[in-house]
């Protein structure tokens, strides 16, 4: 081996030497360290004509791309391998350690799991149950080993009257905690003074909000009536929790600009349809880009809350920043073919109906995740929507770095749509029917800003 070479090989060792301390200092796990040090290796061999000190936003995208479409590695491997490359970047004091999204792609590593809500359904009922009494550590895997037929039939009965999956998720658990609650009697062997017993339990013992009580009461009322055929009959006379009343939080428009403002990329798209077409988190992660109508002005939100359909306005200055993502998708979805992937899921049986559908470009995600995952059942690789807990976690993350008092959320957002909308005197019916609706009464919530500064009463303080 030559001097040269040598001194050379001298050199790289130093600098891994010199990454790893700075790995260290900066809180990762000594188990880590070799760890991050290989994933920096492999991102630096995939340029390596390049110096690293000259790459780009694009560079990085580009390889976190490739690697997420690969069906080998988990979800924490994949954070691991963003963050690892972070601190390459931080290491070399390069402007891309602070200025890449890399936030945003930890916060979208997490890809859809068999019992995430957009996927749920496409497993049977009884298999549903199975896997929940398999559960680790569960306090209710007795209860569904050994009362699994009963709550089969209970998501059967849920699933065959088109109840939502998030309907499913609460009914199911509620029934097994009132089987165990009852000493693991069945529940045809029970009646209303069973039932009572255990939604009086629930407010004086549990301490529950009355919407959660509410939730118990139909999930049994459902199991007595459309399950066992025994309807529960006179539930009068329980303790009721108290129902507290709530105003919804608002942003003013100045903080809603603050706040949008504060948001980057993908999450700052989002979040303005949030706000700009008064959609629900899940209406919005689960957009398609046929939804999207550049024509007529307007979004049609699929298949929302009580499985009903609706229009809303698409707003206008989102057009070009929308036009501009959408090629991005396109460019990412082109890629995804040319690697042998390109398949998103289609809900009920339109894969079976449409079989080339889930590779058409109008039936892919307005939002993909930036992780191909394998769904256990079909072993099919998709790129499915973008996680919530994605989204989410930018608002809260946005909300404390602009130093909001108030508990904001996304929906928040839909909240102070309707809200602006009334205070621009839109009427209730309109407001009503763009946000989905069933009855005005929910939509009357936001009449209260029409009562400026207390229900418009000046205060005296204000005279002296």
């Amino acid at each position: 081996m030559t001097t040269a070479t040598t001194n050379h090989q001298k050199s790289i060792d130093r600098f891994w030497d010199h990454y790893i301390q700075f790995l260290t200092k900066h809180s990762v796990n000594n188990k880590e360290l070799r760890w991050y040090v290989r994933r920096s290796e492999q991102y630096i061999a995939h340029n390596p004509d390049k110096r690293l000190i000259d790459h780009t936003p694009d560079d990085v995208a580009t390889y976190l791309q490739q690697q997420g479409r690969s069906t080998t590695i988990s979800d924490w491997q994949f954070r691991q391998t963003i963050d690892a490359i972070r601190n390459l970047f931080l290491f070399i004091e390069s402007p891309l350690g602070s200025e890449f999204s890399w936030q945003e792609w930890i916060n979208s590593s997490q890809s859809i799991n068999t019992h995430h809500a957009s996927i749920a359904r496409e497993e049977p009922a009884r298999e549903t149950i199975h896997k929940l009494a398999l559960v680790k550590r569960s306090n209710l895997a007795t209860i569904r080993k050994q009362h699994g037929e009963l709550l089969t039939r209970l998501l059967v009965e849920i699933r065959r009257r088109g109840y939502s999956i998030r309907t499913e998720q609460s009914y199911e658990p509620w029934v097994s905690r009132f089987i165990a609650f009852c000493d693991n009697q069945s529940p045809s062997n029970l009646g209303a003074s069973d039932v009572r017993r255990f939604l009086e339990h629930l407010a004086i013992h549990k301490n529950v909000a009355a919407s959660t009580q509410n939730q118990a009461l139909n999930a049994l009322v459902f199991l007595f009536d459309q399950v066992l055929q025994q309807p529960v009959g006179d539930l009068k006379g329980f303790t009721r929790a108290k129902r507290p009343k709530r105003l919804p939080v608002i942003l003013s428009q100045s903080e809603v600009g603050s706040l949008l403002n504060q948001l980057q990329g993908k999450h700052r798209l989002m979040a303005s349809l949030l706000y700009g077409a008064g959609l629900r988190l899940m209406e919005c992660v689960r957009l398609r880009v046929k939804d999207i109508d550049f024509d007529y002005n307007q979004i049609i939100v699929r298949d929302g809350k009580g499985g009903k359909d609706r229009v809303v306005p698409l707003p206008q200055k989102l057009i070009p920043a929308l036009q501009d993502h959408l090629r991005e998708v396109r460019n990412l979805h082109n890629s995804d073919l040319e690697s042998g992937f390109g398949e998103v899921y289609l809900p009920g049986a339109l894969a079976r109906k449409y079989p080339n559908a889930p590779k058409e470009w109008g039936w892919q995600f307005l939002f993909p995740s930036s992780r191909i995952s394998v769904d256990p059942r079909s072993g099919v690789a998709r790129r499915h929507h973008l996680h919530e807990t994605s989204l989410q976690k930018g608002v809260k993350r946005a909300a404390r770095a602009i130093d909001i008092a108030k508990t904001v959320s996304c929906h928040t957002f839909r909240h102070s749509f309707a809200t602006h909308l009334l205070e621009n005197g839109y009427d209730i019916r309109t407001i009503q029917e763009l946000l989905g609706h069933a009855n005005v009464s929910t939509t009357m919530i936001y009449t209260h800003v029409l009562n400026q500064g207390g229900k418009g009463v000046e205060s005296p303080l204000d005279n002296l």
